[in-house]
């Protein structure tokens, strides 16, 4: 199967302009419903109520236009059930994040969903033979699989803590995938990553900087969960084994390095890290005097350096590979020194 770039563009506009206008309608509904994201936080950095359900309209988009065009170009069941095999997981874990924003859940039935959602996407992925890095021990490519799943989806889940930051950057990463995957023949990681990035361009337009509403932990768990699953599923096309696992790594080494930071942070202060807090990339660039949109672009723009690091890592050969990667990892972990030599609140 393949896709022309035609209809490439209009996976993207179609998802960009039905997210775009359903977006203000799910924020009519969250400020009827009285679905808030409350400021009674000391975490909170917003000073007014801000809607939430912006998720929805992000899940709304990518499922609809998904199964649209599956069905419009040559409908088969055995892609049918590929899609649903990724789509599925990451709408159940949407609607637990609809539930997290509804009823304000504990974090622990949120890892227990993300940790079983890690399990099926494993074991989905194991019978198909369809993990991208096989390392040849089944267990291990489970572990991995069930880690990286969990993992992403708390990174992006804790990345979403400023206006703009995380739809932007999740577009990002979406646009750098959909190019890696058409280079690479990776047809259907391709039209999702498209649709995804659509999708997420055009949530962002409502919630940039001053945010008109919140994706929420819906948006943020189902677009965790569908961009690890889509990064764990792509094939790179690397002269070795490094460069392979680096990439997906690579595509989310922001959301990393936030969760890193976070976590190191509340651990060296004995604190749950799970709590919340303003010790995220976001708050730290703020406390360094930027404006909260320049604190979104400059992610925006760092994502942008680590999507184009994985991008000349699939098209050198072996020593241009590492040099590539030695510096990507020199500047992440001089970002990671940098931020938690910051304050923490």
């Amino acid at each position: 199967m393949s896709i022309s770039q035609v209809d490439y563009f209009l996976l993207f506009v179609i998802s960009y302009v039905l997210v775009g206008l359903l977006t203000p309608v799910m924020r009519k509904i969250a400020l009827a419903q009285g679905v808030l994201d409350h400021p009674n936080s000391a975490h909170k950095s917003h000073k007014n109520p801000v809607p939430y359900l912006g998720g929805v309209a992000i899940i709304i988009g990518v499922v609809v236009v998904s199964y649209i065009a599956l069905i419009s170009n040559k409908f088969t069941w055995s892609n049918f059930w590929l899609a649903t095999s990724v789509l599925g997981p990451a709408l159940v874990m949407g609607l637990v994040g609809l539930w997290d924003d509804l009823k304000s859940l504990n974090p622990l039935p949120r890892f227990i969903g993300q940790s079983i959602a890690g399990v099926v996407v494993a074991f989905i992925l194991i019978l198909n033979d369809n993990i991208g890095n096989p390392t040849g021990i089944t267990f291990l490519d489970a572990a991995i699989t069930v880690l990286w799943i969990v993992g992403i989806c708390n990174s992006i889940n804790f990345f979403d803590n400023l206006d703009g930051g995380a739809a932007g950057t999740v577009a990002i990463t979406a646009i750098s995938l959909t190019y890696l995957a058409i280079t690479g023949d990776q047809y259907f990681i391709a039209a999702l990553s498209v649709v995804v990035a659509g999708s997420t361009l055009g949530f962002l337009i409502w919630n940039r900087a001053p945010a008109r509403i919140y994706m929420g932990d819906a948006g943020a768990l189902f677009l965790g969960l569908l961009i690890a699953t889509l990064t764990v599923r792509f094939k790179p096309s690397t002269d070795n084994s490094v460069s392979s696992f680096a990439i997906p790594v690579l595509l989310l080494a922001v959301p990393i390095l936030d969760t890193t930071v976070a976590v190191f942070s509340r651990l060296r202060r004995k604190v749950s890290p799970f709590q919340g807090g303003k010790d995220h990339l976001s708050h730290r660039l703020v406390r360094y005097g930027l404006s909260r949109k320049v604190a979104a672009i400059t992610l925006w723009l760092l994502s942008a350096l680590y999507g184009l690091f994985a991008v000349l890592i699939s098209t050198q050969n072996f020593n241009y590979e590492f040099l590539i990667l030695i510096t990507a990892s020199v500047i992440w972990i001089s970002f990671l020194a940098l931020f938690l030599n910051t304050k923490d609140e």
